[in-house]
C-alpha cells in the first residue's frame, strides 16, 4: 500500500492487496514524511506524533518511503488505510491511501502421508533402516485449498544424526521451485550426485513429491524434513511468499555393510598327500539379503610362514572373471590346474581347488571378501572388507635324496685341447623323477660371496641343451653320457677358461595335471681347470729371444767395425 504526496496537492488511492490469515505484510510511502497506518475504524494519529522536517521547496517531489507493516488480521476483508497529516505551515493538505486486504484461509498441509480425498492425516515420522547401497525413498505430500491461484515450492532436508532439529541444522538437500525446476543443493556431495542421477524428485499425484536416494551411503542417515511454500503473484508480476510450513517425515538409519558382513572359511587345518586336491572354501554371508547394486569379490592368499610375505593365488572379480597369482600361472613348473569357483546362495561361497598339490602349496591360506556398490557410469567403490581366518596346510611327501659329484676327466689339459667334465648324479625315491643339469663356472677375479658364478651350459629335464657364458664364444657340448651321468665339453680352451667349476642338479616330479614340482636341488663339488702351455710354445720364447740378441750383437759389432775403418782411411790420407 502506498500514499503519494505529489507537489502541494493532496491526494487519495484505493488498492487491493492479499494477505495470509493472522497477518498482513503492507507497504506505505507518504513523501519525506513518516507515514502513520491504521485500521478505517480507529482515528488517525495525531500530528506531533509525526513531525519530521518537511521540504522547503513547494517544487521539490520528494521520494517515496517505504514502511513494511505487520497487521493482526483475524477478519477475511478489511480497509486499512495510510493516512499523513501536514505538519509544516508552508504545505497544506493531508494524505492518505486505502486498501482492501482479503485474507486468505490458511489451507498449506505438509505430511509425510497422505489419506483419501486429498486429506492429511497427522503422523509420526517414519521410522526406516536400510542397508547400505540401497535405494531410499521418502515421499512429502503438500496440497493448499486457497481459492485464489498459488504455487507451491518444495525442499528437502536432512538434519544429522544427534543434531538438535531446527533450521540452523537442517542441511538442503534438493527443492521443488514454483516454476517446478529442480535445484539441488549447491554444495557436495548432493550437487555432485544429482549431476551424476543419483538423486532426483518425482512427482507421483498432484501433490506428492518422492525423494529418491540411489544407492544410500552411511552419510544418508539422519531426520528427514520436507518444507512446503505457497507463492503468490502480484499484478506487477512479482512473487510473495504468503505461508510456509515444514514437516518431519522419517528417521532414516543406513547400516554400513561391513557391520554386517561375515566372512569365514574352513576346514581350519588340512593334510594331504603329494598331488591329491586341495580344497578349500570361503563362506561370505550378510545379516539381510544384500541390495542389487552392491557385489563381491573373493581372494585368497598364501604365506609359506607366519612372518612370510602373502602370494595372490586367486581372486574371482564380482564379474566372474578369475585371475591367477603369478606363481601359478606358469614358469618352470608349467601351468597349474587351479579353480575358484561362486557356489549359491548370494552372496555365496568360494571354493579353492589346487588339482595335484605340490609340497610347495605347504603354508597358510586366507580368504579376503570385499563388497563393492556399482554406480552409474560403471563406477566402482569398495564399501567393505573381511579377511577369514587362515587355513593351515600340511602335506605328506615322498623325499627325494638327490647327490651330485664332477670330475675333470683328464686331469692335465693343454692349452687348445678339449676339456671334459663329468656329472656323476645319484637320486634314491620312490616316485619317477627326471634330472636336469646346469654347468656353472668361477672364473678368477670374482668374488665367491658376491657371485655363484656363469651359466656355462645347461640340459632340461625333457633332454634339451642350452649354451651359456663362454668368454670366447669357442664351441662348447653337453650332452648325457650315461643313465645318472652328464657330460659337458669345452673345445679349444685357453687361459681365458682357467677357473672352477661345477655341476647343479635338480629333480623334477610330475603330476597327473602335467604341472611339474621341484622336488630337490643339489650342488656338486668344483674342479679346478687350468690350461697348460705346450713344449712349443715354451722354446718359441727364448729362440725368439736368442735370435734377436744375436742381431743386436751382430749389428753392434758391424757398426764397430766399420766406424774403426773409417777412422783408420782418414789417418792414412793426412
Amino acid at each position: 500500500m502506498r500514499c503519494m504526496r505529489r507537489g502541494c496537492r493532496a491526494a487519495t488511492s484505493t488498492s487491493t492487496e492479499w494477505a495470509g490469515t493472522g497477518r498482513s505484510f503492507v507497504s506505505s510511502a507518504c513523501g519525506r514524511r513518516m507515514p502513520g497506518c491504521m485500521s478505517a475504524t480507529r482515528p488517525p494519529p495525531t500530528p506531533s506524533t509525526w513531525a519530521p522536517t518537511a521540504p522547503k521547496y513547494c517544487s521539490e517531489v520528494p521520494p517515496p518511503l517505504t514502511l513494511p507493516l505487520t497487521l493482526s488480521l483475524t477478519r477475511t476483508v478489511t480497509h486499512t488505510e495510510c493516512y499523513t497529516p501536514t505538519t509544516d505551515a508552508q504545505y497544506l493538505g493531508s494524505y492518505s491511501a486505502k486498501v482492501l486486504l482479503r485474507v486468505l484461509p490458511d489451507s498449506l498441509q505438509v505430511s509425510g502421508r497422505s489419506a483419501p480425498r486429498g486429506r492429511l492425516v497427522p503422523a509420526p515420522p517414519l521410522q526406516l533402516t536400510l542397508s547400505e547401497g540401497s535405494d531410499l525413498h521418502v515421499d512429502c505430500t503438500a496440497l493448499s485449498d486457497s481459492p485464489q491461484h498459488s504455487h507451491l515450492s518444495v525442499s528437502f532436508g536432512l538434519t544429522r544424526p544427534g543434531a538438535p532439529v531446527g533450521r540452523h541444522t537442517l542441511q538442503d538437500i534438493v527443492s521443488v521451485q514454483r516454476d517446478f525446476s529442480v535445484e539441488p543443493a549447491q554444495s557436495d556431495p548432493y550437487s555432485r550426485r544429482h549431476q551424476m542421477g543419483e538423486l532426483r524428485v518425482e512427482k507421483s499425484d498432484s501433490g506428492t513429491f518422492k525423494l529418491v536416494l540411489s544407492r544410500a551411503q552411511p552419510q544418508d542417515s539422519g531426520t528427514y524434513h520436507c518444507t512446503a511454500a505457497q507463492w503468490l503473484q502480484d499484478p506487477d508480476g512479482t512473487w510473495q511468499r504468503v505461508a510456509e510450513k515444514r514437516s518431519i517425515l522419517a528417521e532414516v538409519t543406513i547400516q554400513t555393510i561391513e557391520s554386517q558382513l561375515k566372512v569365514s572359511s574352513g576346514p581350519r587345518e588340512l593334510t594331504i598327500n603329494s598331488g591329491e586336491v586341495l580344497e578349500m572354501w570361503c563362506n561370505v554371508s550378510l545379516a539381510v539379503v544384500p541390495p542389487p547394486d552392491v557385489g563381491f569379490a573373493a581372494e585368497w592368499y598364501r604365506k609359506a610362514t607366519e612372518d612370510a610375505p602373502e602370494q595372490l593365488v586367486a581372486r574371482l572379480s564380482q564379474d566372474g572373471f578369475v585371475t591367477m597369482g603369478g606363481r601359478y600361472s606358469g614358469g618352470e613348473g608349467g601351468a597349474r590346474h587351479i579353480s575358484l569357483e561362486k557356489m549359491p546362495p548370494l552372496p555365496g561361497t568360494y571354493r579353492l581347488r589346487i588339482h595335484s598339490a605340490q609340497p610347495g602349496d605347504v603354508g597358510l591360506y586366507s580368504c579376503r571378501a570385499n563388497a563393492l556398490v556399482t554406480y552409474p557410469g560403471a563406477r566402482v567403490e569398495e564399501v567393505a572388507q573381511r579377511v577369514a581366518p587362515s587355513v593351515g596346510v600340511a602335506m605328506r611327501t615322498q623325499d627325494v635324496a638327490l647327490d651330485a659329484h664332477t670330475l675333470l676327466q683328464s686331469s692335465t689339459l693343454h692349452r687348445g685341447d678339449t676339456a671334459i667334465l663329468l656329472c656323476n648324479v645319484t637320486v634314491e625315491t620312490p616316485q619317477p623323477v627326471r634330472i636336469a643339469i646346469s654347468w656353472w663356472a668361477e672364473l678368477p677375479g670374482e668374488d665367491p660371496e658376491e657371485t655363484a658364478g656363469r651359466l656355462v651350459a645347461s640340459l632340461s629335464r625333457e633332454g634339451v641343451s642350452e649354451t651359456g657364458f663362454r668368454l670366447f664364444g669357442e664351441e662348447l657340448v653337453t650332452d648325457k653320457a650315461g643313465p645318472q651321468c652328464y657330460r659337458l665339453r669345452m673345445y679349444n680352451i685357453q687361459p681365458e677358461d682357467e677357473g672352477k667349476y661345477y655341476c647343479a642338479a635338480t629333480a623334477w616330479v610330475q603330476y597327473p595335471d602335467l604341472s611339474w614340482y621341484n622336488a630337490a636341488t643339489a650342488r656338486s663339488n668344483s674342479v679346478t681347470l687350468y690350461p697348460y702351455a705346450r713344449a712349443k710354445d715354451l722354446l718359441l720364447i727364448p729362440m725368439v729371444a736368442g735370435v734377436a740378441s744375436a742381431l743386436f750383437v751382430g749389428i753392434f759389432i758391424l757398426a764397430t767395425v766399420t766406424c774403426c775403418y773409417m777412422k783408420h782411411l782418414r789417418i792414412r790420407k793426412r
